[in-house]
């Protein structure tokens, strides 16, 4: 099993579940900050963003650092409100439902963005292409009742 094999089944795993939500973000932001923007700690596994969204109950601006899954060459890109297969949907899923339009650092470039949540076939195929991409998703939606959301965040 390569090393790709094994981050898999690790981040699979309940501890992981429990312990990922407090420990990576922080650490994606501080490495962020710390290399002015140029490495994302987390995007050593898989593509990722930070993104900029305005907060569903406080309006205010919030960063989280997301894995994601880039489609049609940088005009798009795929994020997954897994929580890392927690019980509720994670805070900035509720604010890209209030207000879609939102920024994402993306390989050290800012770019605007549109959030539209996927719903029905369209969001059956993004599914499939997401737990291709990166099977843990499908352990996660195994571990919840509710439907993980799925966005299309499309570049203005």
């Amino acid at each position: 099993m390569g090393v790709a094999g094994i981050v898999q089944k690790v981040s699979s795993t309940r501890g992981f579940a429990k312990a990922a939500p407090y420990v990576m973000p922080a650490l994606d932001r501080a490495v962020h900050r710390l290399t002015r923007g140029k490495v994302l700690l987390s995007a050593t596994l898989l593509p990722g963003v930070i993104l900029t969204s305005t907060g569903a109950r406080s309006g205010r601006r919030r960063r989280t650092p997301l894995a994601c899954m880039p489609e049609e060459g940088g005009r798009s890109w795929i994020l997954v409100g897994s929580n890392f297969g927690r019980t509720g949907h994670p805070a900035w899923t509720h604010n890209l439902l209030a207000h879609p339009d939102a920024e994402i650092d993306f390989k050290g470039r800012d770019i605007p963005v549109t959030a539209r949540l996927l719903a029905g076939q369209e969001r059956a195929a993004a599914w499939r292409a997401v737990v291709a991409f990166w099977p843990p998703y499908a352990t996660y939606q195994a571990r919840v009742t509710r439907e993980i959301r799925l966005f299309r965040l499309v570049r203005k």
